[in-house]
């Protein structure tokens, strides 16, 4: 009788170990996503600058709209970048349930993208707007 007892106690020792392993996993998962959202938001921020840099360097080329629609370009590349990241950031913020990590909320995501994006189309503005004597 005290080894079934005992068997019983071991197969719920095991299935308590594995539940808290899959709630780990999930928790690694959740941090996971968030290196992987800011990743995304250093990428979509690289595409701006090297907008703004290409507009800064080349702004002599002729016509005069040439770099400035490439600047732009690349703008745009990084505004989309910025909303792809929080899609998909906050998609996957929604599937999990944290159990210790404390994760970023999904509407501090679209926050954050939409501040970056809000920059961007700020630059490409200014930079349509600005006006050089040649």
């Amino acid at each position: 009788m005290a080894t079934d007892t005992s068997s019983t106690d071991l197969a719920s020792e095991r299935t308590d170990l594995a539940e808290d392993r899959t709630e780990w996993a999930e928790d690694r998962t959740i941090m996971a996503n968030e290196r992987t959202f800011a990743g995304w938001m250093r990428t979509g921020l690289a595409a701006v600058g090297i907008g703004l840099g290409f507009n800064a360097l080349f702004g002599k080329l002729e016509p005069p709209w040439l770099p400035k629609a490439i600047a732009t370009l690349f703008m745009i590349i990084g505004i989309f970048i910025f909303w792809v990241a929080q899609r998909n950031g906050c998609a996957v913020q929604d599937r999990l349930n944290s159990h210790q990590a404390t994760p970023v909320k999904p509407i501090n995501m679209q926050i954050i993208s939409g501040l970056m994006a809000s920059g961007a189309i700020a630059l490409i503005v200014a930079i349509w707007t600005m006006n050089f004597d040649r």
